[in-house]
């Protein structure tokens, strides 16, 4: 079931990308896409020193929609993310699982600076669990559950489309546990709700340079400051991408993700025992060699 929902969303994913890249006959508009497949594997036959066989696919699809005319800018990204693992002990889980939507309408008041309004998105498809010793699995998460959405006007300063920043004063955001089955007090809401509100600050940043021939590292970094509750606690969610060209269709891509949010608690476990729950800082990495295909 797994390995056909895999490929059934990389059919859908391709299908979208090659009828947005037909219907788009306009000059005003600007669109590029990568759709990725990247695979880990190991094995191990008669091997002294032991070791677990494992595999690892992971599908991306990373769009670009942007559209310039006169003063106006409008940026659009689409990032879809899905991947499995697997290891005989533990048979297949998720390794990656993520939908974002960020979006940013400008309108320039000089060459590299513009009044902008910014919307962000971002959940995933399927459930995620939290596993115990022994290889049980806690609900903890599904599609909408949770789902962020931020939004408000601000000021960026855009250098091009490789290096901009974004600043609003008054953004707000919401959070969404949708499932009546995953415990909402783990994303910040109260008991029993299914929504939270914020208001406050934020900050969206986006570098992407080259380092030598075929290899270029992008950065993503966003910042949010609830004014409602402990301002001085910043929501921290930074991704660094390492992107290594072989040939025009093989890459090696090497990426971390560290996010800290004040309103997620993670569970401290102490000899199988989940002892206290609060914030702390989460990691993940993925690194793989695949096909990638751009247009």
């Amino acid at each position: 079931m797994k390995k056909q929902l895999l490929i059934t969303f990389s059919a859908l994913c391709l299908a979208v990308a090659s009828t947005t890249a037909q219907e788009d006959t306009t000059k005003n508009w600007i669109i590029t896409g990568e759709n990725t497949f990247l695979i880990n594997q190991s094995s191990f036959t008669n091997w002294a020193a032991g070791g677990v066989n494992s595999f690892a696919g992971n599908l991306i699809f990373n769009y670009d929609f942007n559209y310039k005319k006169d003063k106006w800018n409008w940026d659009n990204k689409v990032l879809a993310a899905y991947g499995q693992t697997f290891q005989k002990e533990t048979d297949w889980r998720k390794n990656d699982d993520r939908f974002a939507y960020n979006s940013l309408l400008g309108y320039e008041m000089d060459k590299k600076w513009l009044y902008t309004f910014f919307l962000n998105f971002n959940t995933q498809f399927t459930p995620g669990y939290k596993y115990d010793g022994d290889g049980n699995g806690t609900l903890t998460s599904s599609g909408f559950a949770p789902a962020y959405l931020s939004l408000g006007p601000g000021i960026a300063f855009k250098e091009s489309d490789n290096f901009k920043i974004n600043l609003s004063p008054a953004a707000a955001r919401f959070i969404f546990v949708t499932n009546p089955d995953i415990d909402e007090t783990l994303y910040g809401l109260d008991d029993g709700k299914k929504s939270r509100t914020e208001f406050g600050a934020s900050l969206d940043a986006y570098y992407k340079t080259p380092i030598v021939e075929n290899v270029s590292f992008e950065n993503i970094l966003r910042l949010y400051s609830n004014y409602l509750d402990n301002p001085q606690n910043v929501d921290i969610d930074y991704t660094a991408n390492l992107f290594m060209k072989v040939n025009e269709f093989i890459t090696v891509n090497a990426g971390v993700q560290l996010v800290y949010d004040d309103n997620t608690k993670i569970p401290t476990i102490e000899n199988g025992v989940e002892v206290s729950s609060s914030p702390k800082l989460q990691v993940k990495q993925i690194l793989g060699a695949g096909v990638t295909y751009k247009f």
